[in-house]
């Protein structure tokens, strides 16, 4: 590979990458009220499950444990101010969507994933920084991202030691061409866009969970408690969740006995009977990111009502390129760098994104 190929691979791992903000402020989750409706459940869905309406206080509030974590691992100001929500009842998966289910959307539909197809020079270009030239046609081929541990430790501000465009790399093949998924069908599907995801839940007849969705369901019923299974930190010899122990990026203890995804029924789930709310994979969800979203729709003491997301998207860390949120961590999360598995925690991609680390869920909404 010429060594403009590879710089060109390292601004499209740089577009890809939700990197990590080092600001914000100390804070965690918070909370769910009990229900304020007395509505019954629709008929069962299978393999959802109903999440009945109510309201909770949507955000990252602060916990005193928390105080001696480093930068990376704390709540951020986007996941503020607290604001009160009320969402109507909805239908929302039990577990992100299997390879196993995937599969049968594609064998259905012919479907193709983003990562699948060679990306066009006219949909690269408005995703480059201003200034950028065009990459050479060699390097628009079918890749996604590919987590891959360095030998030694590095800075945590370089993403880019840790993560390859590699090519070939997808949900049949997730660490590339010569692996599969024949062992991992009750896996959570992996190598997916905000634009696969979608897909699939159209041919459902449902939806991507609103941001608002999906923290409720993920806080299970629990009150101003700092994650989905309450305020006691993860223990690092009996881990509840998939996550990195260890050092992060080079060395995995594999505490919970798994290097990468986990079956979806692995871990116990939370109060609402949802499993891998935290961990395991990052879930798209509808909404735009924007760094301000909370702040533009807060309407002090009074509650809004099944919120929609912002219009707009704007990360003022990459301003020109717009982003859909993503929510709950994933394996690769560990508290020197990520706490992205507290149910308040938002992260942030470019919709035609997809890594081995990235899937979703669905809802059905009584409108649908």
């Amino acid at each position: 590979m010429t060594a403009l190929l590879s710089n060109y691979f390292k601004v499209f791992i740089a577009i890809a990458l939700c990197l990590q903000s080092l600001q914000g402020e100390i804070a965690s989750c918070c909370d769910t009220a009990p229900s304020r409706f007395s509505e019954e459940p629709p008929a069962a869905l299978d393999g959802m499950v109903w999440i009945p309406a109510g309201e909770f206080t949507m955000g990252g509030t602060v916990r005193d444990f928390m105080l001696d974590w480093p930068s990376f691992a704390r709540s951020r100001n986007d996941e503020r101010p607290l604001h009160s929500v009320t969402l109507s009842g909805f239908w929302i998966s039990e577990t992100p969507i299997t390879n196993r289910q995937f599969k049968a959307f594609v064998d259905a539909t012919g479907y193709i994933t983003t990562a699948e197809k060679a990306p066009k020079l006219e949909d690269i270009l408005p995703l480059l920084p201003p200034g950028t030239p065009p990459p050479p046609q060699e390097a628009l081929i079918p890749a996604s991202l590919l987590f891959k541990a360095p030998e030694q430790p590095v800075s945590l501000n370089n993403p880019l030691a840790w993560w390859q465009w590699k090519s070939g790399a997808n949900w049949k093949q997730p660490e590339g061409p010569g692996s599969s998924i024949e062992d991992r069908w009750d896996h959570p599907v992996v190598h997916v866009s905000y634009f696969d995801a979608s897909a699939y839940a159209d041919w459902r007849g449902m939806s991507l969970p609103t941001e608002a969705q999906w923290e409720y369901a993920a806080r299970g019923g629990k009150d101003q408690q700092a994650f989905t299974w309450g305020d006691a930190p993860i223990s690092e010899n009996e881990p509840s969740i998939n996550v990195w122990q260890g050092v992060f990026p080079n060395e995995n203890t594999l505490a919970d006995g798994y290097l990468s995804t986990s079956p979806v029924k692995a871990f116990s789930p939370n109060g609402y009977g949802l499993y891998d709310m935290a961990g395991n994979v990052w879930e798209w969800v509808a909404d735009w990111y924007h760094v301000d979203a909370y702040a533009q729709r807060s309407n002090g003491d009074k509650a809004i009502v099944d919120p929609q997301g912002p219009t707009l998207s704007y990360d003022p860390q990459e301003p020109h390129l717009a982003k859909r949120v993503i929510r709950g961590g994933s394996f690769l999360c560990n508290d020197a760098y990520c706490s992205g598995y507290r149910p308040a925690a938002r992260m942030k991609n470019s919709p035609d994104t997809s890594s081995n680390h990235m899937g979703f869920r669905v809802v059905k909404n009584l409108t649908e």
